[in-house]
């Protein structure tokens, strides 16, 4: 990994156009945290287009080091982790995408390109982060001006957000005690061996937290860019993943009741006939409860290597062709008969794209096989998954009530009647919103999350191709990636899997 981390970082500067001089003086086999510092003094925008590629990072094709249909970085993974969970289905094999993972065999073959993708393309990330922090003093140091405090923030969040994935993709289970991801808080650290658990979780709260801190005034320029709400839900996630259900009701509540996002209404998230242009996840812009994604335009040339491009019937895609990405029969037959979502996914069993996601993804055109150049946003983080966060934590932690309010506030843009909910409790209720989780949230890559935390068993519907009606435990092998072959072989302090 030490040798791609400083292959990027010199594609970085060169990037950037910085003195020829530095290029002489300092060797491209090592460079330091005080020459990043050195060459920020030299051109001081090289904080601000590496903290711009971090985020070009999270949608840009060949992200993961590849440049195939999988190599479209964060929505990719969303893809992988949906099937994963038992949620999303391959409901069709005509050209191979997808199908090992339908298989569950890459999570239990180290070799497997899958495996790579994710380590690779999250510890970018982090190298990235690592950059700006180490132009700015380190992440000890705080820095004197405004725009500093932000790069550092963003960079903080950034780095937090990389093991936040990784150490659920790499770890089973969260077990405290278990060596699972090597620690790199700087780009000049040499090869690392694992850490234990509890110590990446602490730097991701350490990271955070700082992060909201410097970001209380930062007004972001985009939505792609992280600001102090998204780093709340970045460490809502941290403190869940880890059990720390008070503290990520805390930190769930800043977002749900900062006001700053209102949940997206029925109208936003639904097709509901010809001629609709809301809806469709499709602009970031546009959806209100959209708290972070990037707004894809012509200029970004993005095509078939895309999510749109797996799942999207509207799109010239796979999802098109016949591979198709489909909701779990068995999910589906979950979703109440008022519920609004039940328009997200087709229903009529006569046609090719039942249970394709024709209501929830969609172009706005409407055309099949039509996106060829894609528009359509990428959706990363959405106030709903707040609410469902709070909801959950609530209840873990003893305060139904307030589990109840949240809960019901997002069924109140879904379904006619949400006063069932206040019959609930103890279990029920946690399976109630553990269910409306992975309705919610289906497509978006968080049910995995919610598996994990839930340390739920999931079994197979009727429609899978494979294990169709078996069931595995949220801490099965199978649902878990492995160390890549290529870290094994190249970082000699890591031997052995997870």
């Amino acid at each position: 990994m030490k040798l791609l981390k400083f292959k990027f970082l010199l594609i970085v500067v060169l990037f950037l156009g910085c003195e020829d001089d530095f290029l002489v003086e300092y060797p491209t086999a090592y460079i330091t945290p005080k020459q990043i510092a050195d060459v920020s003094e030299i051109n001081p925008g090289l904080q601000s287009a590496t903290v711009a590629g971090i985020y070009e990072n999270m949608f840009k094709v060949g992200a993961d080091g590849y440049d195939d249909s999988y190599s479209f970085a964060q929505k990719a993974q969303d893809i992988f982790t949906d099937m994963l969970s038992g949620d999303m289905v391959l409901a069709g094999k005509n050209y191979g995408w997808y199908s090992s993972i339908s298989e569950l065999t890459p999570t239990v073959t180290y070799t497997s390109s899958i495996n790579y993708r994710a380590w690779r393309y999250y510890f970018r990330i982090i190298n990235l982060a690592n950059i700006v922090i180490d132009g700015l003093g380190g992440d000890e140091a705080t820095p004197e001006t405004t725009e500093g405090k932000h790069f550092m923030g963003q960079a903080l969040a950034m780095r937090a957000y990389g093991y936040l994935y990784l150490s659920q993709l790499y770890a089973d289970k969260y077990d405290p005690n278990k060596e699972i991801l090597p620690i790199y808080r700087d780009t000049a650290t040499p090869n690392q061996a694992k850490s234990k658990t509890s110590d990446v979780f602490a730097l991701m709260i350490s990271d955070l937290t700082t992060a909201i801190s410097l970001l209380s005034d930062f007004t972001r320029g985009g939505t792609n860019e992280v600001n102090a709400d998204v780093a709340n839900g970045l460490l809502a996630y941290v403190y869940a993943q880890m059990g720390d259900y008070a503290n990520a009701k805390s930190a769930a509540a800043a977002v749900v009741t900062g006001g700053n996002f209102p949940i997206s209404t029925a109208d936003e998230v639904s097709y509901d006939g010809a001629g609709d242009t809301v809806g469709g996840f499709n602009d970031v812009s546009a959806m209100s409860g959209a708290m972070w994604g990037t707004d894809l335009t012509t200029d970004n040339k993005i095509g078939l290597y895309s999510f749109w491009g797996q799942i999207d019937i509207f799109s010239y895609s796979y999802a098109w062709a016949g591979d198709g990405k489909v909701i779990d029969e068995s999910l589906y037959s979950q979703i109440a008969a008022d519920d609004i979502r039940l328009d997200w996914w087709s229903g009529n069993t006569a046609s090719w794209a039942y249970l394709h996601p024709i209501g929830k993804f969609w172009d706005d055109d409407r055309v099949v096989g039509g996106q060829r150049t894609v528009t359509a946003d990428y959706i990363y983080m959405r106030v709903a998954e707040m609410y469902l966060l709070h909801a959950e934590a609530s209840a873990k932690t003893g305060d139904e009530t307030s589990a109840k309010t949240s809960l019901k506030a997002l069924l109140a843009e879904r379904v006619g009647d949400s006063s069932y909910v206040d019959a609930l409790s103890g279990q029920a209720l946690l399976d109630e919103i553990y269910l409306q989780t992975r309705i919610e949230m289906w497509g978006e890559g968080k049910s995995y999350f919610a598996m994990k935390r839930n340390q739920a068993t999931i079994t197979r519907g009727a429609n899978w191709l494979d294990y169709a009606g078996d069931s595995f435990s949220y801490d099965d092998d199978k649902l878990t990636y492995e160390i890549p072959e290529a870290e094994i072989r190249d970082n000699p302090l890591i031997n052995d899997q997870n």
